[in-house]
C-alpha cells in the first residue's frame, strides 16, 4: 500500500517491537514463498499491521523462532513462522503493490518497468486468491473513474479504497468478520487514502494529477490550503479516529492487542500530524532496525 500505518515508537513496548519485527520478516519470507523472490521488494509496513490485526482477531497464535535470512545470513533474528493468514496477506501485499504501480503508470506515465518487474508475482497471487484480486481490481476501477471525474469530495473519493480494505478484511477473516471489524478496516483504508492525498498535495498540483483535497480546496500550495481550510481537514481526520476507536471497543481480541492499539490510536494520529506540519520523513521505524 503506501507505508503510512506504523507504530508510534515512543509508546511502543519492547515486546511489541519484537513482535512487529518478527511479523515484518515473516511476511517478507512468505511473499518470497508465495509470489517469488522479486515480489519481496513490495513488502509493506501497512500489511505487517494487518498481519498483527488478523492473527489476533482469528485467534491464531504467532510463533516466533530465530532464523537466518538473505539480508542477515550470519546473525539469527526473530521471524514469525509462516501460516495461512500470512500467506494470504503476502498475496494481497503483492496485488496491492501491483495496482499501485499501475496507478502510477496511468497518472504519471512512468513505472512500466517496475510494474513488469512484479508481473510474475502478481500472477501467482491472482492464481492463489482470485476473489481477493477481483475485489482490488473492481475497487481500483471505481477509484480511477472518480479521479477522471475530478471528484471534489474527499469523503466520496476515499470510499472505493476504504471499501476495498473493508472487503479484503471480510475475505481474510471469514467467520470472524463482524460489522465492527469491517467498520474499523473501512476507516483505516479511508485514512490511508486521505493521508496519501494530503501528503501528495503539492506534488499533484505540480504534475496536474487528481487529488481530492486539491479539487475541494484549490490553493497555490498545501501550506496555504491549510491556512484557510485546516479546520475542515482536522474534522475529517478526527471523525475517522473517533470511529476507529469506537470500533476497537467492540472487537474481540484473543490475545494482547497493545501493538495494534499503539498503531491505530497513536501511530495513525502521529502520522497525520507529521503530514500536516509538512515533515518529509514518513519512516519512523529506523530505531527499530528492522533491516
Amino acid at each position: 500500500m503506501f507505508g503510512y500505518i506504523q507504530p508510534y515508537i515512543p509508546y511502543l513496548y519492547f515486546k511489541d517491537g519484537v513482535l512487529y519485527k518478527a511479523l515484518y520478516c515473516g511476511l517478507c519470507k512468505s511473499i518470497g514463498g508465495c509470489c517469488g523472490q522479486r515480489a519481496r521488494f513490495s513488502l509493506s509496513f501497512d500489511m505487517t499491521f494487518f498481519s498483527a490485526l488478523l492473527h489476533n482477531i482469528k485467534n491464531r497464535d504467532v510463533k516466533i523462532e530465530n532464523r537466518h535470512c538473505v539480508l542477515h545470513p550470519i546473525v539469527r533474528r526473530p521471524i514469525a513462522e509462516d501460516d495461512e493468514i500470512t500467506q494470504t496477506i503476502a498475496c494481497l501485499n503483492v496485488a496491492l503493490a501491483y495496482y499501485k504501480l499501475s496507478d502510477d503508470v496511468e497518472d504519471e506515465h512512468k513505472g512500466r518497468l517496475a510494474r513488469a518487474f512484479f508481473r510474475k508475482g502478481f500472477c501467482r497471487a491472482r492464481e492463489k486468491h482470485p476473489e481477493a484480486v477481483r475485489i482490488v481490481q473492481e475497487r481500483t476501477a471505481q477509484l480511477r473513474a472518480l479521479e477522471k471525474e475530478n471528484c471534489d469530495s474527499p469523503d466520496v473519493a476515499a470510499d472505493p479504497f476504504a471499501s476495498m480494505i473493508a472487503e479484503l478484511s471480510d475475505y481474510c477473516l471469514g467467520e470472524y468478520a463482524t460489522e465492527h471489524t469491517r467498520t474499523l478496516c473501512y476507516g483505516i483504508g479511508k485514512w490511508v487514502y486521505l493521508s496519501d492525498a494530503l501528503d501528495d498535495y503539492d506534488r499533484d498540483l505540480k504534475k496536474k494529477n487528481h487529488n481530492p483535497f486539491l479539487a475541494a480546496y484549490p490553493a497555490p500550495s498545501r501550506k496555504e490550503m491549510l491556512e484557510t481550510h485546516r479546520e475542515n481537514v482536522d474534522i475529517l481526520f478526527a471523525a475517522i479516529f473517533s470511529q476507529n476507536a469506537d470500533s476497537l471497543k467492540n472487537i474481540r481480541f484473543y490475545y494482547n492487542h497493545d501493538l495494534t492499539d499503539n498503531i491505530i490510536l497513536r501511530g495513525m494520529p502521529a502520522a497525520t500530524r507529521r503530514i500536516l506540519c509538512g515533515c518529509k520523513d514518513k519512516m519512523n521505524l529506523g530505531k527499530m532496525r528492522i533491516s
